[in-house]
C-alpha cells in the first residue's frame, strides 16, 4: 500500500547512525543520501533494501516523535538481532522479541524507542521454523 515514509528527526546525522545499525540485521541500509545543494537545507537520508529507499529521515521542522513505523523482518532470527542491535545503539526497549497472537497466531515482533521517541518494530508474520 505505501511506497515510502519519512520522518522528522531532531539530529539528522543521530539518527542516521542509529539505523543505519539497526535496519542492518534486517537486510536494509542506507541507499541514498540527498545533500543540502538540493533539499535547500538539511541533508536527506533513505533507507531501504537495495535501488529502493522506502524508509527517509530527515530534519523538517519538529521531530515526529510518537509515530509508529513497522519493518518486515525475513526470519525470527531477524527480529531478535534488530531488537538486539538497537538497545546496543541506544534505543529503549518496548516489547522484547515475541509473538503476539492478539494480532495473529504467527506474528513475532521486537519494539523499541528510537531517539526522537518513536515506536520502531521489526516483525515476522513466518510461522516457526
Amino acid at each position: 500500500m505505501l511506497d515510502h515514509l519519512g520522518l522528522s528527526v531532531a539530529d539528522p546525522l543521530r539518527s542516521r547512525d542509529f539505523y543505519l545499525q539497526v535496519l542492518a540485521p534486517l537486510g536494509y541500509g542506507l541507499v541514498t543520501t540527498i545533500g543540502k545543494e538540493i533539499t535547500g537545507g538539511e541533508e536527506v537520508f533513505g533507507f531501504g533494501p537495495p535501488q529502493r529507499p522506502a524508509f527517509w529521515i530527515s530534519k523538517s521542522g519538529q521531530a515526529s516523535g510518537g509515530a509508529h513505523v513497522a519493518f518486515n523482518a525475513d526470519s525470527r532470527a531477524a527480529v531478535d538481532a534488530f531488537h538486539a542491535q538497537a538497545l546496543a545503539a541506544g534505543a529503549r526497549d518496548n516489547g522484547a522479541p515475541g509473538v503476539r497472537a492478539h494480532y495473529h497466531p504467527n506474528y513475532y515482533g521486537a519494539y523499541v524507542i528510537d531517539p526522537d521517541g518513536n515506536n520502531v518494530e521489526a516483525v515476522c508474520h513466518a510461522p516457526a521454523a
